[in-house]
């Protein structure tokens, strides 16, 4: 497991009701599991639009069971955004 912060943007961040916490997992899966589960509610409905940075790179299409996140790394959750 690595140790973690979870950064949230915009309609993430309103939801979870803070802007960043710590988290505890090996893959980005593992990460967004235990997101859901200290937030239900709005902030799980909100994750399903948003796409995800892991120390600065962008998931895209991969698998998030096979995206391994490592110790002290970073993982941006971004709703998506209007405008440019």
């Amino acid at each position: 497991m690595a140790k973690v912060t979870v950064r949230y943007w915009a309609a993430a961040k309103a939801a979870a009701g803070v802007a960043e916490e710590p988290y505890d997992a090996a893959t980005l899966a593992g990460v967004l599991d235990a997101v859901r589960e200290r937030h239900p509610g709005e902030l799980t409905r909100v994750l399903q639009r948003c796409s995800f940075l892991i120390d600065g790179d962008p998931v895209g299409t991969r698998a998030h069971e096979a995206v391994r996140l490592t110790e002290g790394g970073t993982v941006e959750v971004l709703p998506p955004f209007a405008g440019g």
